[in-house]
This record gives C-alpha cells, sequence and structure tokens, in this order.
C-alpha cells in the first residue's frame, strides 16, 4: 500500500479502502485503555487484519465477527460483556462498532481529504450513544532547515519512522532537498500538520527563517543553539517585531536539557515533536 500515514493511527482506513473488507472502530470506552477513542481494526477479505486495538486476543475476535458478516452492529468487550474469554486490562471495558460492509465511497473520500492533507470524517454509524464520527488529521510532516550532522542525523530518524522529511540547507549540502538563500524567506510547504525544526550553527540565517517560520500555520517551531544563542536570537525577533512570549518558538529546541551528540539531539527534537502532535489527535 503507498502513502500510508506515519503511524498507525489510519493504517485501518486506508487498509479497508484499499482492499475491501470490514471496518472496527472503538466508539466508547469504559476505564483505562491503551488506545484513543476511535482506533480502528480492518478485516480484510483473506482475514487478515491491519490496525491494533490490544494484544491480539480481540483482534481475532472482531475478525471472527467481522467476517461472519450481517449489519453493522456495536459489541461490548471487557468489563459488562457477554464475552467471558476476552478480559482487558485494569477491568476496563469497551464498545466496538463492528462494520461487515462499511461504505466504500465515505472511506475513498476520507482517504482522498488525508492525501490531500485535509482533516477528513467518516460516520462510523449509531450506537447507543447517539451518532459516531471518526475524524482523522493529515500525518504528521517534518520541515528541516539548516546544515551539518544535526540536520542529517534528524532526516534519518524521521525516515526511520515513516515521517515525512522535508530537509532545505544552503547550495552545496547534498543532503538538501531545497535550496535556500541567505536572507530571503523559504517557499516552503507549511500547514497546521508541519513542524518546523531549524538546526543551523550560523544564527545570521535565521534572521530570515525564524520569521517567516513564526508565521506559518505549523504546529510547532524549534531552534537549537546555547544561551549566547537563544539571547541573540530573542533580540533579533523583537526587532522583527516578535515579541518572546508571542513567537511561541521552542529554544533549547527538544525534550533532553543538554545533547552532546547529533544523535541524541535528533532523538530529543523528535520526541518533542511527536508529543506535540499527539495533542492534536487528542
Amino acid at each position: 500500500m503507498t502513502d500510508m500515514p506515519w503511524d498507525d493511527d489510519s493504517e485501518a482506513l486506508f487498509a479497508s479502502a484499499a482492499s475491501g473488507g470490514a471496518l472496527c472502530t472503538v466508539t466508547a470506552i469504559d476505564g483505562s485503555w491503551s488506545r484513543r477513542l476511535g482506533a480502528q481494526l480492518a478485516v480484510l477479505p483473506d482475514g487478515s487484519t491491519r490496525g491494533s486495538l490490544a494484544d491480539g486476543c480481540l483482534e481475532k475476535a472482531l475478525a471472527t465477527e467481522a467476517l461472519a458478516g450481517g449489519p453493522a452492529r456495536v459489541l461490548r468487550y471487557g468489563q459488562g460483556s457477554p464475552f467471558l474469554d476476552i478480559r482487558l486490562p485494569c477491568g476496563s471495558g469497551i464498545e466496538v462498532m463492528v462494520d461487515p460492509a462499511p461504505d466504500r465511497a465515505a472511506l475513498t473520500a476520507a482517504c482522498a481529504a488525508l492525501t490531500g492533507r485535509r482533516p477528513a470524517e467518516l460516520a462510523v454509524g449509531m450506537t447507543p450513544q447517539g451518532p459516531f464520527v471518526r475524524r482523522f488529521l493529515p500525518k504528521l510532516r517534518l520541515v528541516v532547515l539548516g546544515s551539518g550532522p544535526e540536520v542529517r542525523a534528524l532526516a534519518r530518524l524521521a525516515a526511520a519512522q515513516g515521517i515525512d522529511c522535508l530537509v532545505a540547507g544552503p547550495s552545496g549540502e547534498g543532503d538538501s532537498d531545497r535550496t535556500i538563500a541567505l536572507g530571503q524567506a523559504p517557499d516552503l510547504p507549511v500547514d497546521p500538520w508541519t513542524a518546523i525544526a531549524v538546526l543551523f550553527h550560523d544564527h545570521e540565517w535565521e534572521r530570515s527563517i525564524l520569521p517567516w517560520a513564526l508565521a506559518t500555520p505549523a504546529f510547532y517551531v524549534g531552534a537549537q543553539g546555547g544561551r549566547g544563542a537563544r539571547e541573540t536570537r530573542a533580540a533579533m525577533l523583537a526587532e522583527t517585531g516578535w515579541a518572546p512570549e508571542e513567537s511561541r518558538l521552542r529554544s533549547p529546541i527538544g525534550v533532553f536539557a543538554h545533547a552532546r551528540t547529533p544523535s541524541v539531539l535528533a532523538l530529543s527534537i523528535l520526541a518533542e515533536i511527536v508529543a506535540e502532535h499527539e495533542k492534536l489527535l487528542g
């Protein structure tokens, strides 16, 4: 399959749209549960599954129900369920909409919206709590501007995680996807589901890049640099009209107080970005 999301949040949707089969959606959670409300499992015509809901036992039970056909229905598992052989962690209970024949046109439309980097909604069906609509956001995209080993390390780590990553750097940087010029604002695709990381040691590049980045709808903007660089940066941003409390710039960048190698810095940055992206998903 192509154009898969960076994690498994939308994997079942794409799989069901591409291959047919059933779609199972968690529509209610009582107690603690390891997946978010709306988590989905696709049961394909050959009996294989895409997505994940638990440790495998629940997936097998749902696959059996889905392949049995019939109308869409809500089934309860765990606490308060008639299926006594399936226990969920911490005594929790969940309700799952099992739809053996979901609306293919609606699935295709949702996938097309996500591929076009637009939010999508899928009406799953009527539950005891009322109509349930599964909402999706476009997958995380990372834009990295800079030069040096930190840029390469972050791009490699993002690629290993399956995150779309666009690297922009000065002319002559062999690993760059796009070239940027000193003193000019970049012209790069940025939307509300994009994170921007600025990784220059020569902070003069930031004079045009950071005002541009902060004016974009990116959900995250961060820049590397020690205390001296941050002080100089704050003064520069103030000159361009960005008050520190309004700039939303993450600096120091990343979750670790001190990252002394490119690989550790890359891990620190990506962890912070993913954490912020999770907040968007709810």
